[in-house]
């Protein structure tokens, strides 16, 4: 088994007196740690910081970076060096918590510290770690993850073994930055109910901002095996690479992953298929470098955001909705939210599987929790009408509300026939709009995110 790593959040509150005033000014710092070992007393342990530093009236930097010393045994200290933002100058904190047998709870409590500037003092102060209000959230806190290289190639392979009555998809949604471009690839392999030879087949679609989607289809065609991904009539999906071309589309493109695979459904339903379909994302997100060209025009891309994600099941559901969104600085939504066509459940309302990777953590903590809630109370919530559409839900002490707009003009339908024949129709946008609000209850419900994206949204709705 690998080394874990740990994660802890900590809030510290107090006061500083900067150089040239005569007064001193609340300050309150928001910090996230991140360790490659578990944090034992009897050895030092260096952490990576980040966070948010307030100043009142002066500086409020939600990118302050650094790294903590954590030493309470070999040193008897945990020294603290941040970087951050006051009004255009940049500054560093550099303080101690002295740790002392004669005071343990004021000496881990409490951090005297000085400010930096290029080396020169600019001012003083005193943080305290508040007890009465901080010490549960910030034992609740702690996380031992496994630190891993992601390896996304290991979810590229093929699931499909040559049982009827299946469907496995590769695809790739992104947007070029420069433009604001969206793009498609979309390939499938579909093995027929009946028994008859599976085929292979996809398409590719540009959804350029100031025209009319482009799309083209290939196949199908029989199945080519392929031990490292998807391979057919010419298109290749491989690690790192995706290549191909369909009627006058053609794309050659190399893919950087960037993050830990992200299960939208519960990790075990990719294991043993034993629900209705699974979906996941063999890397969070990704970066694109290459070109895509469609008629008489090119697309060359550098370094456009997105991701690859892969579903292996029965076909498709009798409704769904799906949202990729990348929020920026490290933070992906993911939703699926489906009606499945088994008898019993087709009688319930779309079932939700949200993920949310938001400063570090990953939200809720178990990705049925969405879904099923508590015993069946407490299930998020989708309206999949277009061209809005809308998930809510609440968890824990965290409530979202997703609102996802998809314009007729940027929204592309296309068919999917399933293994049993039966058809369905998705309405599929890689430039749509997306609003995502998350609010936490601290005594009432208060704002802790909001993100706004305009035209870089992934989305789609389908229905039979």
């Amino acid at each position: 088994m690998s080394a874990r790593g740990t994660v802890f959040r900590e809030t510290l509150l107090g006061r500083v007196r900067l150089d040239g005033e005569d007064r001193e000014r609340p300050v309150r710092l928001d910090l996230v740690a991140r360790a490659d070992a578990v944090v034992l007393p009897h050895r030092t342990t260096r952490a990576e910081l980040t966070g948010r530093v307030r100043i009142a009236g002066r500086a409020d930097d939600a990118e302050a970076a650094g790294e903590l010393e954590i030493a309470p045994l070999t040193r008897r200290r945990i020294r603290y060096r941040l970087t951050f933002t006051l009004e255009g100058r940049r500054l560093e904190l550099d303080g101690w918590k002295s740790l002392t047998p004669a005071r343990p709870v004021t000496s881990m409590t409490v951090l005297p510290y000085s400010l930096y500037e290029k080396g020169r003092p600019a001012g003083s102060g005193t943080l305290r770690f508040p007890l009465g209000t901080q010490l549960l959230p910030f034992l609740a806190s702690f996380r031992f993850p496994r630190p891993s290289t992601p390896d996304p190639g290991r979810h590229l392979a093929p699931r499909w073994v040559g049982e009827p009555g299946r469907t496995e998809v590769w695809y790739t949604t992104l947007t070029d930055p420069a433009t604001g471009t969206g793009v498609w690839l979309h390939h499938e392999v579909v093995a027929p109910t009946d028994g008859s030879a599976a085929h292979a087949h996809g398409w590719a679609a540009v959804f350029p901002q100031d025209g009319p989607v482009r799309h083209a289809r290939f196949g199908p065609v029989p199945v080519t095996e392929s031990p490292d991904g998807f391979t057919a009539d010419g298109v290749r999906v491989a690690p790192g690479t995706l290549s191909g071309s369909a009627g006058p589309v053609t794309w050659s493109l190399t893919e950087t992953p960037q993050g830990a695979p992200v299960h939208t459904f519960p990790r075990w339903s990719w294991r043993h298929p034993w629900l209705p379909a699974s979906h996941m994302l063999p890397a969070s997100r990704c970066r694109y470098t290459g070109t895509v060209r469609y008629g008489d025009e090119e697309l060359r891309l550098d370094d456009a955001f997105g991701a690859s994600a892969r579903i292996y099941g029965h076909g498709n559901a009798q409704r769904w909705g799906w949202l990729h969104a990348d929020l920026g600085d490290g933070d992906i939504l993911e939703i699926v939210a489906a009606r499945s066509t088994r008898p019993g459940l087709d009688r319930l309302p779309p079932l939700v599987f949200l993920r949310l990777l938001h400063g570090g953590r990953t939200w809720p903590r178990r990705a049925e929790r969405t879904a099923v809630g508590w015993a069946g109370a407490g299930r998020f919530t989708a309206d999949l009408a277009l061209p809005r559409w809308q998930v809510t839900g609440r968890a824990g002490l965290r409530r979202i509300r997703v609102t996802v707009t998809q314009p007729p003009e940027r929204t592309l339908a296309l068919d999917y026939t399933d293994p049993d024949g039966s058809a369905a129709v998705c309405r599929n946008s890689e430039s749509a709009d997306a609003e995502i609000t998350l609010e936490r209850w601290w005594g009432r419900w208060r704002p802790e995110a909001h993100w706004r994206l305009a035209g870089t949204a992934h989305a789609e709705v389908g229905e039979r």
